[in-house]
Order: structure tokens, then sequence, then C-alpha cells
């Protein structure tokens, strides 16, 4: 906030550089149509991302289910993401993208390894969505909900909604929906990994990923849509202006009869 002439403290405006780095990093995750609708898969990374994100966890969870040897299950998963990222690298995909996936699936096999537990190799997400969970609070609670700076930039009203009490809460609702995804994978998660349910927890991992997440990602969206002038309608002909009368010509008037 920056004070004004006369005291008082207006929002910070955006600069367009600042602005175009921030609609670059938004677009980076959430893509649109030529109508301007959101674009759910390509959002998510498409299939291909989909099935980068799926099958290491599916080759932990059915390898150790044929053999219920962690070792060999680490190293199928670890195998999986190391193809994955190496493919991207030669096709000269993003780095970061690249590896991202690749770090995690590292992280998620050291921790099975250091405590020689399959259910641990989940408990790393556990982590990664009670962090999500407190961010998107933190950022309803300031009144800065994270798909409101999202989508704000996307739809290139940048800070603008902030000045709209409708669009505040509609933003604030929509980032309660998405805080509900990760709120819902530790209600349901938590339970199987304390019961030492691998299977369950496994599937219900691969069941509440990215599906569900584009799920909320897509409702948020909609109920945030900005709202829609409607079409003027016909308007009445206007009625032709009065014509003047015609006015005599000026001279003499005419003589009557009988006039001396």
């Amino acid at each position: 906030m920056t004070p004004d002439s006369h005291g008082q403290h207006r929002p910070r405006q955006v600069s367009r550089d600042g602005e175009m780095q921030l609609k670059s990093a938004a677009g980076s995750r959430v893509r649109t149509t030529s109508d301007g609708s959101l674009d759910v898969m390509a959002s998510v990374g498409g299939v291909r991302g989909l099935i980068e994100s799926s099958l290491p966890s599916v080759a932990f969870l059915a390898a150790f289910l044929v053999t219920e040897d962690l070792m060999a299950s680490l190293i199928g998963s670890v195998a999986v993401g190391v193809a994955f990222a190496v493919v991207r690298v030669v096709q000269k995909g993003s780095l970061v993208q690249s590896l991202a996936g690749l770090i995690g699936i590292l992280i998620c096999a050291f921790v099975a390894y250091r405590s020689g537990d399959a259910r641990d190799f989940y408990a790393w997400g556990f982590l990664i969505n009670a962090g999500y969970l407190l961010a998107f609070l933190v950022s309803i609670l300031v009144r800065w909900p994270f798909l409101g700076l999202l989508f704000g930039i996307v739809r290139g009203e940048a800070f603008e909604w902030r000045k709209d009490p409708v669009r505040r809460r509609r933003y604030a609702l929509a980032t309660w929906i998405l805080l509900a995804v990760p709120g819902l994978r530790l209600l349901v998660q938590v339970p199987l990994y304390l019961a030492d349910d691998v299977a369950g927890l496994g599937t219900a991992r691969l069941v509440m990923g990215i599906p569900l997440y584009a799920l909320a990602l897509w409702v948020g969206w909609m109920i945030t849509r900005p709202a829609v002038a409607p079409p003027a309608g016909p308007t009445e002909p206007a009625e032709p202006a009065e014509q003047p009368k015609p006015t005599e010509p000026a001279g003499d008037s005419p003589r009557t009869e009988g006039s001396s």
C-alpha cells in the first residue's frame, strides 16, 4: 500500500513487466482454450502429465503387492521416474518439470528405505498436503485467496477483483473448495496409514490425486467467472419530427369583391 496525495492508502500498482511475469507463471499451471474457458486437462499436464505423476506410484504398489519386497518396489518406482525424466530431457522439455516429479519420488523412496516400512512411501505426501492446506487457509484469512491470485492473472484482471466484494467472496469460496482437496486426502489417507493398509493407502493416493485436484480447479473456475453484461434490447424507433406548417408568402393581401 502506498499513500496518495491526501495521505490515504491505495493499492500498489503492478508494473507491466511484473504483471507479465505473474501471468506467465500462472499460465504455466492453468491453461485456457481459445474461447476463454478453462482447459482442465492441459492445466494438469494433459494425458502425459497424468501418466508421469501416477505411474511411479502404480509401479511401487503393484511390485510390493506381488513381491512384498520393499527394495525391489522402490527400485521399480525410481526407475520409472528416471525414465520419464530422461525422456523429457532428451526431448528438450523443461528441466524443472523434468526433475520435479523425480525429486518427489526420490524423497518418498528415501523415507521408506530409511524406515523399512512400505507405508512410509506415502508419508511425504502427508506433509505436502498439510502445507497446501495451511497455505490456502492463510490466503483466505488474509483476504488474498489463492485462486484469486491465480485466476485473476490468467483472466487479465490482475488484482482488480479485490476492489469488488462479490468477486472477492467468490474467489474465497473457490479457494475453500480447493482447500478441501488436501483436507480430504489427509482425512481419508491418514487412517489408512495408521491401519498399515498399504494397498488401500496406495489406491486412495491414486484416486485422490490429480483427478480430484482437476475437479476442484474446474469448479473454482466456474463459480468465479466474471458476470457477463446482458445484450442490449431492441430500441423503439424514434417518432418522426413534426413538420413545420407552410406559411403564406408575404405580399399584398388579396382584394375582396366590393372593395373600393
